[in-house]
């Protein structure tokens, strides 16, 4: 069965948690990025822009300083940021280089979607770099920010990028396949956020890599919902996952509008 969405997809956001940006032992997930370029690659000469809001970037600073538990310390949790957001950069500038295209480091924090002013300055600058075809690389300011990454693993901030740029669907990739109901059973499709689905979710079970679980997915799905715009929550390994969810393909959980 093929999906239909309410609009054109020209315009998508695909956030990706840290378990899809590094592996076990805290190093990149080389593959995986490569194959996300390749189809980022692919769907821009369909037309289609891509957005990307990628976590990892703690994690990643963990792996260079050989650690294997998550700091608690604000402070702490900083500097591994900051070490970690250069290698997660320099990871997606060569995947991108194999397709012959470029990325654009912007880091977002609260304020930035507080004021009219600066929110609006934050759009024009994200428009202006798809205009010269290049893919944001968007994370949350966690170096500065003392907020302490409060967006759920970037799930919020997903969210909150895909109703400012006007997208047409917002893709979360993780670790799971999708929504499960409590016989751990994929709902293919979810018109509502009814009290049953919020009796499904929970926090995630891997806090040394990961916040907020599909608990602030859900809460990403409310956000764009308000603005229109549909969801897909799908598993980050799947193959080709980008295209063949804008092909209509049932991949994952469809959060109608």
């Amino acid at each position: 069965m093929t999906r239909t969405f309410n609009k054109s997809i020209k315009r998508i956001v695909v956030k990706l948690g840290s378990s899809q940006i590094v592996d076990d032992k805290f190093r990149p997930r080389t593959e995986r990025l490569n194959s996300l370029a390749k189809q980022i690659a692919h769907l821009h000469k369909k037309g289609v822009e891509v957005i990307l809001v990628s976590s990892g970037a703690i994690a990643l600073g963990m792996g260079e300083l050989s650690e294997n538990r998550r700091p608690t310390d604000l402070g702490a949790l900083q500097a591994r940021a900051a070490i970690g957001q250069a290698v997660l950069m320099r990871n997606y500038i060569e995947s991108f280089k194999k397709v012959r295209m470029k990325c654009a480091q912007v880091l977002l924090s609260w304020d930035d979607f507080g004021k009219d002013t600066r929110t609006l300055n934050v759009r024009h600058t994200l428009d202006a770099i798809l205009h010269k075809g290049v893919v944001p690389v968007i994370n949350e300011n966690d170096t500065t920010s003392t907020e302490e990454i409060k967006f759920g693993d970037n799930d919020k901030l997903s969210a909150l990028v895909a109703r400012l740029l006007h997208a047409n669907l917002l893709v979360i990739l993780s670790d799971v396949d999708g929504l499960l109901d409590i016989d751990k059973k994929i709902y293919p499709e979810v018109g509502e956020i009814t009290s049953e689905i919020l009796g499904a979710v929970s926090g995630t079970s891997n806090e040394q890599q990961a916040r907020g679980g599909m608990r602030t997915k859900i809460d990403a799905v409310e956000i764009v919902r308000e603005a229109h715009i549909p969801t897909i929550i799908a598993g980050g390994k799947v193959s080709n996952v980008l295209e063949k969810i804008v092909a209509g393909e049932p991949v994952g959980t469809y959060f109608k509008v």
